[in-house]
């Protein structure tokens, strides 16, 4: 349960992210209320995960998979580019979100 919590905060976080790129620095009122909606929902659920969660582990998945879903927003939704650098730097959160996930003794399992 404690997984579905986070990953919502992280999908919050991300539909947050893309609001304020569309509230084009806060001028449009929609996209702004959402980012403001969507970033507080996110935080609550955040702060939910942390009563299971360590900190660091919980900010570190929140913050990495945040990292790697709103380049795929940027990529296909705003077509910004993504060059080889880019795709090896996220696949290596990725695979620190993963190695942390599936290896570390810090997390309930």
């Amino acid at each position: 349960m404690v997984y579905a919590i986070l990953f919502a905060a992280i999908v919050l976080e991300v539909i947050g992210t893309s609001a304020l790129k569309l509230s084009e620095q806060f001028t449009k009122p929609l996209p702004a209320v959402v980012t403001l909606v969507c970033y507080g929902g996110s935080f609550f659920l955040l702060s939910l995960a942390l009563r299971t969660l360590p900190v660091g582990i919980a900010y570190a998945i929140w913050s990495g998979l945040g990292i790697v879903l709103i380049t795929l927003v940027g990529f296909f939704w705003f077509k910004q580019a993504l060059d080889a650098p880019a795709v090896l730097g996220l696949s290596l959160i990725l695979a620190g979100v993963v190695i942390v996930n599936v290896f570390s003794k810090s997390l309930p399992h």
